[in-house]
Protein backbone atom coordinates (compact mmCIF):
# COMPACT_ATOMS: atom_id res chain seq x y z
CA UNK A 1 0.00 0.00 0.00
CA UNK A 2 0.77 3.07 -1.16
CA UNK A 3 1.42 5.77 1.97
CA UNK A 4 0.61 9.54 2.41
CA UNK A 5 1.67 11.71 5.27
CA UNK A 6 -0.04 14.83 5.18
CA UNK A 7 -0.96 15.23 1.81
CA UNK A 8 -1.35 18.36 0.21
CA UNK A 9 -5.16 18.90 -1.35
CA UNK A 10 -3.53 18.72 -4.92
CA UNK A 11 -2.34 14.95 -4.13
CA UNK A 12 -5.91 14.25 -3.34
CA UNK A 13 -6.55 13.25 -6.76
CA UNK A 14 -4.23 10.67 -7.09
CA UNK A 15 -5.07 9.34 -3.51
CA UNK A 16 -8.70 8.56 -4.44
CA UNK A 17 -8.42 7.38 -8.33
CA UNK A 18 -9.48 4.03 -9.08
CA UNK A 19 -7.59 1.02 -10.55
CA UNK A 20 -8.39 1.39 -14.13
CA UNK A 21 -8.38 -0.84 -17.37
CA UNK A 22 -8.21 -0.14 -20.94
CA UNK A 23 -11.84 -1.31 -21.51
CA UNK A 24 -11.58 -1.39 -25.73
CA UNK A 25 -11.10 -5.13 -26.23
CA UNK A 26 -13.64 -6.11 -23.20
CA UNK A 27 -15.98 -3.91 -25.12
CA UNK A 28 -16.01 -5.30 -27.98
CA UNK A 29 -16.19 -8.88 -26.70
CA UNK A 30 -19.05 -8.07 -24.81
CA UNK A 31 -20.94 -6.62 -27.53
CA UNK A 32 -20.13 -9.57 -30.04
CA UNK A 33 -21.64 -12.32 -27.49
CA UNK A 34 -24.68 -10.21 -26.62
CA UNK A 35 -25.56 -10.11 -30.17
CA UNK A 36 -25.03 -13.79 -30.48
CA UNK A 37 -27.11 -14.78 -27.59
CA UNK A 38 -29.87 -12.52 -28.98
CA UNK A 39 -29.89 -14.18 -32.19
CA UNK A 40 -29.55 -17.31 -30.97
CA UNK A 41 -30.90 -17.99 -27.89
CA UNK A 42 -30.22 -21.41 -25.30
CA UNK A 43 -27.89 -22.37 -28.01
CA UNK A 44 -26.06 -19.69 -27.92
CA UNK A 45 -25.60 -19.34 -23.84
CA UNK A 46 -25.13 -23.16 -23.31
CA UNK A 47 -21.67 -22.74 -26.23
CA UNK A 48 -19.86 -19.67 -23.82
CA UNK A 49 -21.08 -22.14 -21.11
CA UNK A 50 -18.98 -24.47 -22.36
CA UNK A 51 -16.61 -21.75 -23.54
CA UNK A 52 -16.39 -19.75 -20.33
CA UNK A 53 -17.42 -21.82 -17.23
CA UNK A 54 -16.14 -25.69 -19.17
CA UNK A 55 -20.23 -26.67 -18.47
CA UNK A 56 -21.63 -29.23 -20.82
CA UNK A 57 -25.45 -28.67 -20.44
CA UNK A 58 -28.73 -30.17 -21.39
CA UNK A 59 -30.92 -27.41 -20.41
CA UNK A 60 -30.23 -24.15 -18.50
CA UNK A 61 -32.78 -24.53 -15.64
CA UNK A 62 -32.27 -25.28 -12.42
CA UNK A 63 -34.39 -28.66 -11.82
CA UNK A 64 -36.52 -29.64 -8.08
CA UNK A 65 -34.66 -32.30 -7.83
CA UNK A 66 -31.22 -30.29 -7.74
CA UNK A 67 -33.12 -27.75 -5.33
CA UNK A 68 -33.90 -30.77 -3.12
CA UNK A 69 -30.05 -32.29 -3.69
CA UNK A 70 -28.51 -28.51 -2.82
CA UNK A 71 -30.65 -28.62 0.88
CA UNK A 72 -28.80 -32.39 1.90
CA UNK A 73 -25.28 -30.51 0.71
CA UNK A 74 -25.53 -27.20 2.91
CA UNK A 75 -25.34 -28.20 6.51
CA UNK A 76 -27.90 -27.36 9.04
CA UNK A 77 -25.55 -24.72 11.04
CA UNK A 78 -25.08 -22.73 7.66
CA UNK A 79 -28.79 -23.11 6.99
CA UNK A 80 -29.33 -21.97 9.75
CA UNK A 81 -27.44 -18.51 9.67
CA UNK A 82 -29.03 -18.24 5.65
CA UNK A 83 -32.24 -17.83 7.76
CA UNK A 84 -31.43 -16.05 10.75
CA UNK A 85 -29.52 -13.36 7.75
CA UNK A 86 -32.82 -13.89 5.75
CA UNK A 87 -35.02 -12.49 8.53
CA UNK A 88 -33.08 -9.34 9.39
CA UNK A 89 -32.67 -7.98 5.61
CA UNK A 90 -36.46 -8.80 5.33
CA UNK A 91 -37.70 -6.86 8.40
CA UNK A 92 -35.19 -3.88 7.29
CA UNK A 93 -36.17 -3.88 3.76
CA UNK A 94 -39.81 -4.13 4.96
CA UNK A 95 -39.62 -0.99 6.91
CA UNK A 96 -39.16 0.99 3.49
CA UNK A 97 -42.31 0.17 2.30
CA UNK A 98 -44.21 3.83 0.65
CA UNK A 99 -46.79 5.09 1.78
CA UNK A 100 -48.59 7.32 -0.32
CA UNK A 101 -51.18 9.88 0.75
CA UNK A 102 -53.14 12.15 -1.40
CA UNK A 103 -52.63 16.15 -1.22
CA UNK A 104 -54.77 18.83 -2.01
CA UNK A 105 -52.99 21.57 -4.05
CA UNK A 106 -55.55 24.02 -4.89
CA UNK A 107 -59.30 23.45 -4.44
CA UNK A 108 -60.15 20.48 -6.49
CA UNK A 109 -57.43 19.79 -7.45
CA UNK A 110 -56.17 16.35 -5.61
CA UNK A 111 -52.76 15.14 -6.66
CA UNK A 112 -51.09 11.54 -5.36
CA UNK A 113 -48.74 8.29 -6.09
CA UNK A 114 -48.98 4.97 -5.41
CA UNK A 115 -45.51 2.38 -5.32
CA UNK A 116 -46.37 -0.54 -8.60
CA UNK A 117 -43.69 -3.48 -8.03
CA UNK A 118 -41.54 -3.83 -11.66
CA UNK A 119 -42.98 -6.72 -13.30
CA UNK A 120 -40.40 -8.96 -14.38
CA UNK A 121 -36.90 -8.61 -12.69
CA UNK A 122 -32.95 -10.70 -13.01
CA UNK A 123 -30.89 -11.44 -10.60
CA UNK A 124 -27.33 -11.53 -11.42
CA UNK A 125 -25.66 -14.32 -8.69
CA UNK A 126 -21.65 -14.34 -8.73
CA UNK A 127 -20.41 -18.00 -8.77
CA UNK A 128 -16.54 -17.48 -9.91
CA UNK A 129 -14.08 -17.03 -7.51
CA UNK A 130 -16.45 -16.54 -4.20
CA UNK A 131 -20.28 -18.01 -4.83
CA UNK A 132 -22.28 -15.07 -3.50
CA UNK A 133 -25.01 -16.62 -1.82
CA UNK A 134 -25.75 -13.83 0.00
CA UNK A 135 -26.31 -11.78 -2.70
CA UNK A 136 -28.90 -13.87 -3.56
CA UNK A 137 -30.84 -12.66 0.00
CA UNK A 138 -29.65 -9.40 -0.86
CA UNK A 139 -31.49 -8.97 -4.04
CA UNK A 140 -34.47 -11.88 -3.65
CA UNK A 141 -35.78 -10.56 -0.38
CA UNK A 142 -36.76 -6.92 -1.33
CA UNK A 143 -37.82 -8.54 -4.66
CA UNK A 144 -40.85 -10.16 -2.89
CA UNK A 145 -41.55 -7.73 -0.25
CA UNK A 146 -41.65 -5.29 -3.49
CA UNK A 147 -44.14 -7.85 -5.04
CA UNK A 148 -42.16 -8.66 -8.66
CA UNK A 149 -44.49 -10.84 -9.92
CA UNK A 150 -41.48 -12.80 -11.89
CA UNK A 151 -37.88 -13.27 -10.15
CA UNK A 152 -35.43 -14.55 -12.57
CA UNK A 153 -31.67 -16.06 -11.29
CA UNK A 154 -29.12 -16.66 -13.56
CA UNK A 155 -25.81 -17.80 -12.14
CA UNK A 156 -23.01 -19.64 -13.40
CA UNK A 157 -22.33 -23.45 -12.72
CA UNK A 158 -19.41 -25.15 -12.02
CA UNK A 159 -17.33 -28.33 -14.86
CA UNK A 160 -20.26 -30.64 -13.49
CA UNK A 161 -23.19 -28.48 -14.44
CA UNK A 162 -24.07 -28.24 -10.93
CA UNK A 163 -24.55 -24.43 -8.84
CA UNK A 164 -23.39 -24.46 -5.74
CA UNK A 165 -25.60 -25.71 -2.96
CA UNK A 166 -25.80 -22.85 -0.79
CA UNK A 167 -27.22 -20.32 -3.68
CA UNK A 168 -29.95 -23.04 -4.11
CA UNK A 169 -30.65 -23.19 -0.48
CA UNK A 170 -31.07 -19.60 -0.34
CA UNK A 171 -32.24 -19.03 -3.28
CA UNK A 172 -35.23 -21.78 -1.96
CA UNK A 173 -35.58 -19.38 1.75
CA UNK A 174 -36.32 -16.28 -0.17
CA UNK A 175 -38.55 -17.49 -2.56
CA UNK A 176 -37.21 -17.63 -5.80
CA UNK A 177 -37.32 -20.53 -8.22
CA UNK A 178 -36.84 -19.68 -11.93
CA UNK A 179 -32.96 -20.66 -11.20
CA UNK A 180 -30.83 -20.86 -14.36
CA UNK A 181 -27.44 -21.69 -15.01
CA UNK A 182 -25.75 -19.14 -17.07
CA UNK A 183 -22.79 -16.60 -15.90
CA UNK A 184 -21.57 -13.78 -16.76
CA UNK A 185 -22.36 -11.60 -20.28
CA UNK A 186 -24.14 -14.42 -21.61
CA UNK A 187 -26.57 -14.64 -18.50
CA UNK A 188 -26.52 -10.76 -18.55
CA UNK A 189 -27.53 -11.09 -22.37
CA UNK A 190 -30.26 -13.83 -21.58
CA UNK A 191 -31.92 -11.45 -19.18
CA UNK A 192 -32.28 -8.92 -21.36
CA UNK A 193 -33.04 -10.07 -24.65
CA UNK A 194 -34.96 -13.38 -23.57
CA UNK A 195 -34.21 -17.08 -25.05
CA UNK A 196 -36.08 -20.35 -25.10
CA UNK A 197 -35.52 -20.74 -21.59
CA UNK A 198 -34.68 -17.55 -19.56
CA UNK A 199 -38.07 -15.53 -19.46
CA UNK A 200 -36.87 -11.50 -20.57
CA UNK A 201 -37.31 -8.74 -17.47
CA UNK A 202 -37.42 -5.18 -17.02
CA UNK A 203 -35.00 -4.74 -14.73
CA UNK A 204 -31.14 -6.46 -14.07
CA UNK A 205 -29.41 -6.57 -10.46
CA UNK A 206 -26.36 -7.81 -9.00
CA UNK A 207 -22.89 -7.10 -9.24
CA UNK A 208 -19.98 -8.85 -11.16
CA UNK A 209 -16.64 -8.73 -13.22
CA UNK A 210 -16.24 -6.60 -15.26
CA UNK A 211 -17.30 -8.37 -18.16
CA UNK A 212 -20.47 -8.34 -16.60
CA UNK A 213 -20.55 -4.54 -15.42
CA UNK A 214 -20.41 -3.94 -19.27
CA UNK A 215 -22.50 -6.03 -20.31
CA UNK A 216 -24.96 -4.39 -18.20
CA UNK A 217 -24.57 -0.85 -19.00
CA UNK A 218 -24.92 -2.56 -22.62
CA UNK A 219 -28.27 -3.70 -22.42
CA UNK A 220 -29.39 -0.60 -20.63
CA UNK A 221 -29.10 2.00 -23.47
CA UNK A 222 -31.79 -0.04 -25.18
CA UNK A 223 -33.14 -3.00 -23.46
CA UNK A 224 -33.36 -3.44 -19.51
CA UNK A 225 -33.12 -0.91 -16.60
CA UNK A 226 -29.97 -1.69 -14.01
CA UNK A 227 -29.89 -1.18 -10.55
CA UNK A 228 -26.76 1.11 -10.99
CA UNK A 229 -23.19 1.55 -12.62
CA UNK A 230 -20.84 -0.38 -10.51
CA UNK A 231 -16.94 -1.37 -10.47
CA UNK A 232 -14.50 -3.36 -8.85
CA UNK A 233 -15.54 -3.26 -4.49
CA UNK A 234 -13.88 -0.81 -1.99
CA UNK A 235 -13.87 0.16 1.84
CA UNK A 236 -12.72 3.25 3.01
CA UNK A 237 -11.53 3.29 7.04
CA UNK A 238 -11.43 6.38 8.94
CA UNK A 239 -9.76 6.03 12.62
CA UNK A 240 -8.39 7.97 15.47
CA UNK A 241 -5.98 7.15 18.03
CA UNK A 242 -8.67 5.44 19.66
CA UNK A 243 -9.47 2.77 16.84
CA UNK A 244 -8.35 -1.18 17.52
CA UNK A 245 -5.45 -1.33 14.86
CA UNK A 246 -6.38 -5.60 14.99
CA UNK A 247 -9.98 -4.74 13.82
CA UNK A 248 -9.02 -2.32 11.44
CA UNK A 249 -6.68 -4.15 9.60
CA UNK A 250 -9.50 -7.14 9.11
CA UNK A 251 -11.71 -4.76 7.66
CA UNK A 252 -9.33 -3.77 5.22
CA UNK A 253 -8.08 -7.45 4.30
CA UNK A 254 -12.01 -8.58 4.31
CA UNK A 255 -12.24 -5.91 1.66
CA UNK A 256 -8.88 -6.35 -0.43
CA UNK A 257 -9.19 -10.36 -0.59
CA UNK A 258 -12.97 -10.02 -2.92
CA UNK A 259 -10.45 -9.28 -5.98
CA UNK A 260 -7.34 -8.14 -7.01
CA UNK A 261 -9.03 -4.87 -8.56
CA UNK A 262 -10.45 -3.83 -5.06
CA UNK A 263 -9.41 -1.36 -3.55
CA UNK A 264 -9.37 -0.14 0.41
CA UNK A 265 -8.11 3.55 2.11
CA UNK A 266 -6.83 4.02 5.27
CA UNK A 267 -7.31 7.35 6.48
CA UNK A 268 -6.56 8.56 9.85
CA UNK A 269 -4.85 11.27 12.15
CA UNK A 270 -2.62 9.34 14.21
CA UNK A 271 1.22 8.23 12.49
CA UNK A 272 1.13 6.18 15.63
CA UNK A 273 -2.23 3.89 14.56
CA UNK A 274 -1.05 4.05 10.82
CA UNK A 275 2.40 2.03 11.98
CA UNK A 276 0.56 -0.22 14.19
CA UNK A 277 -2.38 -0.86 11.57
CA UNK A 278 0.68 -1.22 8.85
CA UNK A 279 2.34 -4.10 10.81
CA UNK A 280 -1.20 -5.54 11.62
CA UNK A 281 -2.04 -5.86 7.88
CA UNK A 282 1.28 -7.39 6.96
CA UNK A 283 0.48 -10.13 9.48
CA UNK A 284 -2.79 -11.28 8.82
CA UNK A 285 -2.63 -10.76 5.38
CA UNK A 286 0.20 -14.33 5.83
CA UNK A 287 -2.92 -15.93 7.31
CA UNK A 288 -4.89 -15.86 4.48
CA UNK A 289 -5.81 -18.36 1.89
CA UNK A 290 -6.59 -15.54 -0.44
CA UNK A 291 -3.32 -13.60 0.67
CA UNK A 292 -2.24 -13.27 -3.47
CA UNK A 293 -5.03 -11.98 -3.92
CA UNK A 294 -5.72 -9.70 -1.34
CA UNK A 295 -2.02 -8.65 -1.88
CA UNK A 296 -2.59 -7.22 -5.20
CA UNK A 297 -5.65 -5.51 -4.22
CA UNK A 298 -3.11 -3.90 -1.51
CA UNK A 299 -0.84 -2.74 -4.82
CA UNK A 300 -4.58 -0.32 -5.81
CA UNK A 301 -4.83 0.95 -2.06
CA UNK A 302 -3.48 3.85 0.36
CA UNK A 303 -2.70 4.45 3.80
CA UNK A 304 -2.95 8.25 4.29
CA UNK A 305 -2.39 10.71 7.40
CA UNK A 306 -4.27 14.19 8.07
CA UNK A 307 -3.74 16.46 10.62
CA UNK A 308 -7.54 16.63 11.65
CA UNK A 309 -11.15 15.25 11.68
CA UNK A 310 -12.19 17.58 9.21
CA UNK A 311 -9.42 16.81 6.42
CA UNK A 312 -10.22 13.40 7.26
CA UNK A 313 -14.03 13.58 6.76
CA UNK A 314 -13.68 15.71 3.98
CA UNK A 315 -10.89 13.30 1.94
CA UNK A 316 -13.22 10.46 2.28
CA UNK A 317 -16.38 12.48 0.62
CA UNK A 318 -14.17 13.27 -2.01
CA UNK A 319 -13.40 9.63 -2.32
CA UNK A 320 -17.21 8.46 -2.30
CA UNK A 321 -16.57 4.96 -0.60
CA UNK A 322 -18.84 1.75 -1.24
CA UNK A 323 -18.33 0.92 2.18
CA UNK A 324 -17.15 3.65 4.90
CA UNK A 325 -15.98 2.24 8.53
CA UNK A 326 -16.15 5.14 11.02
CA UNK A 327 -13.28 4.07 14.14
CA UNK A 328 -13.37 6.51 15.95
CA UNK A 329 -14.62 8.16 19.38
CA UNK A 330 -17.00 10.16 18.27
CA UNK A 331 -18.40 8.49 15.01
CA UNK A 332 -22.03 9.52 15.68
CA UNK A 333 -20.89 13.59 14.87
CA UNK A 334 -19.00 12.29 12.43
CA UNK A 335 -21.64 9.82 10.80
CA UNK A 336 -23.56 13.78 10.33
CA UNK A 337 -21.21 14.74 8.34
CA UNK A 338 -20.92 11.96 5.82
CA UNK A 339 -21.94 13.37 2.07
CA UNK A 340 -21.05 10.78 -0.12
CA UNK A 341 -20.84 7.09 1.15
CA UNK A 342 -22.47 3.30 -0.51
CA UNK A 343 -22.98 1.81 3.61
CA UNK A 344 -21.62 3.33 6.76
CA UNK A 345 -20.54 1.65 9.40
CA UNK A 346 -20.22 3.08 12.93
CA UNK A 347 -17.84 2.19 15.78
CA UNK A 348 -15.32 -0.85 16.87
CA UNK A 349 -18.18 -3.43 16.63
CA UNK A 350 -19.99 -2.96 13.25
CA UNK A 351 -17.85 -4.52 10.45
CA UNK A 352 -18.37 -4.69 7.00
CA UNK A 353 -19.09 -8.69 7.02
CA UNK A 354 -22.02 -7.49 9.17
CA UNK A 355 -23.78 -5.76 6.39
CA UNK A 356 -22.04 -8.15 3.57
CA UNK A 357 -24.30 -10.50 4.94
CA UNK A 358 -26.82 -10.48 8.16
CA UNK A 359 -27.05 -7.19 9.69
CA UNK A 360 -30.41 -6.54 7.72
CA UNK A 361 -28.93 -3.36 5.50
CA UNK A 362 -28.19 -4.13 1.27
CA UNK A 363 -24.66 -4.90 0.34
CA UNK A 364 -25.47 -3.85 -3.27
CA UNK A 365 -24.16 -0.94 -3.37
CA UNK A 366 -22.39 1.90 -5.47
CA UNK A 367 -18.92 1.80 -6.34
CA UNK A 368 -16.15 3.47 -8.47
CA UNK A 369 -16.91 7.10 -6.93
CA UNK A 370 -20.86 6.65 -7.96
CA UNK A 371 -22.41 6.86 -4.38
CA UNK A 372 -21.81 10.96 -5.44
CA UNK A 373 -25.01 9.93 -7.03
CA UNK A 374 -26.54 6.45 -6.61
CA UNK A 375 -27.60 4.90 -3.39
CA UNK A 376 -27.63 0.95 -2.71
CA UNK A 377 -30.19 -1.34 -3.30
CA UNK A 378 -33.53 -1.31 -1.50
CA UNK A 379 -37.21 -1.58 -1.97
CA UNK A 380 -37.55 1.45 -3.74
CA UNK A 381 -35.24 -0.04 -6.14
CA UNK A 382 -37.54 -3.14 -7.39
CA UNK A 383 -40.61 -0.37 -7.30
CA UNK A 384 -41.82 2.87 -10.13
CA UNK A 385 -44.08 5.41 -7.87
CA UNK A 386 -46.52 6.16 -10.24
CA UNK A 387 -48.60 9.46 -10.24
CA UNK A 388 -52.41 10.45 -10.17
CA UNK A 389 -53.99 13.37 -9.85
CA UNK A 390 -58.02 14.40 -10.25
CA UNK A 391 -59.56 17.74 -11.29
CA UNK A 392 -63.37 18.72 -10.60
CA UNK A 393 -64.75 21.58 -12.07
CA UNK A 394 -63.49 23.95 -9.04
CA UNK A 395 -60.11 22.83 -10.36
CA UNK A 396 -60.22 23.88 -13.62
CA UNK A 397 -61.20 27.78 -11.78
CA UNK A 398 -58.14 27.65 -9.73
CA UNK A 399 -55.23 26.74 -12.50
CA UNK A 400 -57.25 26.57 -15.83
CA UNK A 401 -56.28 30.29 -16.58
CA UNK A 402 -52.13 29.67 -15.56
CA UNK A 403 -52.10 26.55 -17.99
CA UNK A 404 -53.82 28.58 -21.04
CA UNK A 405 -50.96 30.87 -20.17
CA UNK A 406 -48.25 28.80 -19.68
CA UNK A 407 -49.32 26.80 -22.83
CA UNK A 408 -49.56 30.10 -24.57
CA UNK A 409 -45.88 31.36 -23.59
CA UNK A 410 -44.38 27.69 -24.87
CA UNK A 411 -46.37 27.89 -28.38
CA UNK A 412 -48.35 24.68 -27.75
CA UNK A 413 -51.81 25.67 -28.81
CA UNK A 414 -53.15 22.38 -28.49
CA UNK A 415 -52.13 21.89 -24.83
CA UNK A 416 -53.51 25.55 -24.50
CA UNK A 417 -56.96 23.96 -26.63
CA UNK A 418 -57.09 20.95 -23.90
CA UNK A 419 -57.38 23.20 -21.03
CA UNK A 420 -59.34 25.93 -22.98
CA UNK A 421 -62.29 23.56 -24.44
CA UNK A 422 -62.77 22.21 -20.31
CA UNK A 423 -62.73 26.16 -19.28
CA UNK A 424 -65.53 26.90 -21.77
CA UNK A 425 -67.89 23.91 -20.73
CA UNK A 426 -67.96 25.10 -17.42
CA UNK A 427 -68.89 28.74 -18.07
CA UNK A 428 -71.60 28.00 -19.88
Amino acid sequence: MKIYKNPSKDKWAEIIARPRLDLTKLNDTVSKVLADVKARGDEAVKEYEQKFDHATLNNLSVTEEEMDEAEKLVSNELRDAIILAHHNIKVFHISQRFVGQKVKTQEGVVCWQKSVAIEKVGLYIPGGTAPLFSTVLMLATPAKIAGCREIVLCTPPNKEGKVNPAILVAARIAGVSKIFKAGGVQAIGAMAYGTESVPKVFKIFGPGNQYVMAAKQQVSLDEVAIDMPAGPSEVCVLADASANAEFVAADLLSQAEHGIDSQVLFITTSEEKLNEVQAEVNRQLQQLPRKEMAAKALENSCYVLVDSDDEMISLSNAYAPEHLILQVNDYEQMAERVINAGSVFLGPYACESAGDYASGTNHTLPTHGYATAYNGVNLDSYCRKITFQHLTAEGIRHIGRAVELMAEAEQLDAHKNAMSVRIRSIEK
